[in-house]
């Protein structure tokens, strides 16, 4: 079992930043697979952005493209998603989800964090 938790988070204006962290220190950071996901109030889970953890390729959904930016850290296991330009829509309960595995884009993610708050509002 690896435990994931997140940190950060918060309330901002629109057009402002959040970073969001990831923290999985029983993963295997060599070849594995983080992610970040959100959800708003009575809609679906939608996955935002993901990277493999062994070559540090990344990637994102749409919406968030040249607005978000997902890093990891091999030696704290850590990942950081850095949010900016933020909008109403970004609005949500976003995970931290792992896969002791490459990515399958956002299929396939055995742990998941707890989740943390994200509100953009004026």
């Amino acid at each position: 079992q690896v435990e994931v938790v997140e940190s950060g988070g918060g309330s901002v204006q629109p057009g402002g930043s959040l970073r969001l962290s990831c923290r999985a220190p029983g993963l295997m950071m060599s070849r594995a697979c983080l992610a970040w996901f959100r959800q708003a109030p009575g809609k679906e889970r939608e996955g935002v952005a993901g990277i493999y953890t062994g070559g540090g390729s990344t990637y994102y959904t749409d919406s968030v493209k040249d607005r978000f930016t997902i890093s990891r850290d091999k030696t704290n296991k850590t990942s950081t998603l850095q949010m900016s330009n933020l909008r109403p829509e970004d609005t949500g309960m976003y995970y931290c989800a792992a896969r002791a595995h490459y990515c399958d884009g956002w299929t396939n993610f055995d742990y998941w964090g707890r989740g943390v708050q994200v509100t953009v509002s004026s």
